[in-house]
């Protein structure tokens, strides 16, 4: 059974930081696409940062410069760094694992990020 298990979310003040964790079992994270969504209240899922094969990349926009996703194989883990957090950063966070074939999507239970003064 394949299980994707968020932490590191809270209460941060605008200008924090906060690492969130996304921890997997039955599945090896080195072999998916590994991502980071999030969603806010009303608002639509949207992807903010990948990571497909080391060191290839990509983020949102918004979040350019001020995230990082990194992945641990060692500890099939995988994290993501946010610096410079603003108010709009508030949403639920959740890791999601893909791949193509073998066919393979799967979500985490989201973590609750806040960043308010």
């Amino acid at each position: 059974q394949v299980q994707l298990v968020e932490s590191g979310g809270g209460l941060v003040q605008p200008g924090g930081s906060l690492t969130l964790s996304c921890a997997a079992s039955g599945i090896l994270v080195r072999f998916y696409t590994m991502s980071w969504y999030r969603q806010a209240p009303g608002k639509e899922r949207e992807r903010v940062a990948r990571i497909i094969n080391d060191p290839d990349t990509d983020y949102l926009d918004s979040v350019q410069g001020r995230f990082t996703i990194s992945r641990d194989n060692t500890k099939n883990t995988v994290y993501l760094q946010m610096n410079s957090l603003i108010p709009d950063d508030t949403a639920v966070y959740y890791c999601n694992a893909w791949r193509a074939w073998p066919n393979g999507d799967y979500w985490g239970q989201g973590t609750q990020v806040t960043v308010s003064s």
